[in-house]
């Protein structure tokens, strides 16, 4: 009798762990199959032919105990195998488009069904009675069973009973079916799917734990899923983008996309990722179908191994319609970073790569580089190409190492500098930036604080506090930072600009002709004698006599409005740029900072998208300035994830997103100022018809959608 209720009890409960195996077997061989070429078939899963179906399940199963299971406590294992009835739903969208797809237009997910109903009849009139004496002897007999935790419940024991048929939808499948592929026995059992019961009944046995029914695996899509932020209506912000004005509208992406090299040369980071997922021929169609779908019009790139680039990338590229620039680190290093445009929206004016690495400055001995680019947005036919401002771009990859904050510093005070010659105007002015890259930094830390608010007190500060990666206070003996952070013959000032742009010369200066220096000959200074002379009668016992006409020369002349002078040791580096970022950091929806990168399972943010904007006047709130939008407005971005949705797909990289990081996506616009007085608060019917009609001419592609 005890034997029976046990059977009953724990029966559906091994049916159930079985049929989530095989479901996910099943939905990963079909989503790989789907997304793989017919040549990289071969490579992946067709290889797999050589040897029987259960020995490619073996596998499998071995990797899914890697990933999820090998995380359970050591006294608890997973049932045998068995057989189990898988169905799958119509209408399933298989390969990375699902994260490119509107939930609206799934039809379903795949279900795990199972024949429950009966059983859990079965049981509760079994479990109705209690059990005798003699019953809980022979219960002590039985073997131990098997512990399986599932996420999301308590616990629960199964006892894998042996048979050699499975019930699926109450009747009787044959053994025979199991040897066939599993994808097949999927949609062959799709017609017997059955509706899995949301809400157990009341378990009415004391002191055993009640059973959940093992959660349907939730598809990658759904996990994964980025949502596009439109913030061109917000109410918080100031000065709203009217309708009327007419922008120059534009896409911008950010992506690390993992050099190969390195992840061959960091197997270790990477020990969570299944093998086959960390090649370049399965990494390379997924990035690219990632940067094809959001269809950016710049695309700032880093770690573009340089191979891969020139054999790969920038043909492909050029493919989608871009012009491409790249810059390899320097020394032996052989990746770097690439800034790609359109060029149906831009023209390039300038292009600037940059060398972080100066011989003989220990603060400058590293291989990391940068670009600048200037570029001129292309309007359609009839409108004047300098209606619209100029536009700045620059990437970098700055150095990771977050004991060397100094470093850090002193490369972002170069790619500053670079940006400030690149975008300054005849008149003193900059045109609107945008800067984007891997900053190996997290939000708030002073060196992010630099580039938002523009200025840094960063005399005694621990080197390691510059980046805020990792906290190294617990240490003896750390690095800090003293004035001045780099020597005067790097060329860069404490304002983060070259030395020969911001001291112009000054007209007649250095010019030392004979009346120049005779301005000079009754100064107070010559018309005292130096005490240290030696006194000789008739020679040097003469004292001049000042003219009654003579003027004090003016170049002698005090200012009488001096500018504010900060000496090379003070401590505090600036910049003029008025940059802020286009990501907010924190997921409001979800109570958790945005995350850009999974390094060892911790998620964090160190990529990022600033661009140019105009300060609020006496506008600053907990030590942060304030910014509104000015000639360059942000419209929307691609919002992140947080830590706890990407640990549910198993970190960076997993089967959709190929890289360690996630890419970041933002949509500008650029006033065009002659025509913004005319269609901004046009009640005439024509012109702000016309106005309409010029909006939709600017857009990406002129007028393609971009969803």
């Amino acid at each position: 009798m005890i034997g029976t209720v046990i059977y009953y009890v724990l029966l559906p409960a091994a049916r159930l762990l079985r049929a989530l195996r095989d479901a996910f077997f099943t939905c990963r061989k079909i989503v790989l199959l789907a997304k793989s070429t017919s040549t990289q078939i071969e490579g992946v899963f067709a290889a797999t032919s050589e040897r029987s179906v259960p020995e490619e399940q073996e596998a499998l199963l071995q990797q899914w105990l890697e990933e999820g299971a090998g995380n359970l406590p050591a006294s608890e294992s997973v049932p045998v195998e068995g057989e189990v009835s898988v169905a799958l739903s119509s209408d399933w969208l298989e390969g990375s488009e699902l994260l490119m797809t509107s939930l609206s237009d799934l039809n379903s997910a795949p279900e795990v069904t199972w024949c429950a109903g009966q059983q859990l009849t079965e049981l509760h009139a079994l479990a109705s009675s209690e059990p005798q004496d003699h019953e809980l002897a022979e219960l002590a007999k039985l073997p131990v069973e098997k512990t399986v935790a599932v996420a999301g419940s308590a616990p629960w024991a199964a006892v894998v009973p042996q048979t050699d048929h499975q019930v699926a939808g109450c009747a009787a499948l044959d053994v025979g079916v199991q040897n066939e592929d599993p994808a097949v026995l999927a949609w062959s059992l799709a017609s017997e799917e059955e509706t899995v019961p949301t809400d157990p009944p009341a378990w009415p046995i004391q002191n055993v734990v009640q059973f959940y029914p093992f959660p349907t695996e939730v598809p990658y899509h759904e996990i994964l899923w980025r949502d596009w932020e439109d913030l061109s209506a917000q109410p918080c912000v100031p000065e709203q983008v009217s309708k009327n004005t007419p922008l120059f509208e534009f896409r911008v992406m950010s992506y690390n996309i993992l050099a190969q090299d390195l992840v061959e040369q960091g197997v270790d980071l990477y020990l969570h990722c299944h093998p086959d997922i960390l090649k370049w021929n399965y990494r390379l169609p997924n990035l690219l179908q990632e940067i094809q779908h959001w269809d950016p019009d710049v695309l700032c790139l880093q770690e573009v191994q340089e191979n891969h680039y020139w054999e790969q990338l920038e043909p492909k590229f050029k493919e989608m319609g871009f012009a491409c620039f790249y810059k390899r680190r320097t020394g032996t290093k052989t990746d770097g970073c690439a800034v790609c445009y359109k060029h149906s929206r831009f023209q390039l004016i300038t292009v600037s790569p940059i060398e972080y690495f100066r011989p003989g400055l220990g603060i400058l001995n590293r291989d990391n580089v940068g670009l600048v680019l200037l570029l001129q947005p292309l309007l359609p036919e009839g409108l004047d190409p300098e209606a619209v401002s100029p536009l700045c771009v620059a990437t970098t990859h700055i150095l990771f190492n977050p004991r060397r904050g100094d470093i850090k510093l002193a490369q972002m005070a170069l790619l500053l500098a670079e940006i400030d010659k690149i975008a300054k105007t005849t008149e003193g002015s900059y045109y609107p930036v945008i800067l984007c890259g891997d900053l190996n930094s997290v939000p708030d830390s002073p060196l992010y604080k630099f580039i938002r608010n523009g200025e840094l007190f960063y005399h005694g500060m621990p080197a390691w506090k510059v980046s805020g990666q990792e906290d190294f206070s617990q240490q003896l003996y750390s690095r800090k930072l003293l004035a001045p952070l780099w020597p005067s013959s790097l060329g860069i000032t404490d304002n983060c600009q070259y030395v020969t742009l911001c001291q112009p010369k000054k007209s007649g200066r250095r010019k030392y002709s004979r009346d120049f220096l005779l301005q000079f000959h009754f100064c107070d200074v010559a018309c005292e004698r130096p005490p240290q002379l030696v006194l000789l009668e008739g020679v040097t016992d003469a004292k001049p006599d000042r003219p009654a006409h003579w003027l004090k020369p003016a170049a002698m002349v005090e200012d009488p409005d001096p500018q504010p002078f900060i000496p090379r040791s003070s401590g505090i580096i600036q910049h003029g740029l008025n940059l802020t970022s286009a990501y907010s950091h924190f997921l409001p929806q979800r109570g958790r900072p945005e995350v850009t990168t999974m390094p060892m399972g911790l998620g964090c943010t160190v990529d990022y998208i600033f661009y140019s904007a105009e300060p609020v006047e006496n506008g600053k709130s907990g030590g942060r300035r304030l910014y509104q939008d000015g000639a360059l407005k942000l419209l929307g971005r691609l919002s992140l994830l947080s830590e706890d949705v990407l640990l549910l797909a198993n970190g960076l990289p997993n089967h959709f997103y190929s890289s360690d990081h996630l890419c970041l996506l933002a949509s500008f616009g650029l006033e065009i100022s002659s025509l913004r007085e005319a269609c901004q608060g046009s009640d005439n019917q024509p012109v702000a018809s016309f106005c309409a009609r010029l909006n939709f001419m600017l857009l990406p592609s002129f007028g393609a959608s971009h969803g």
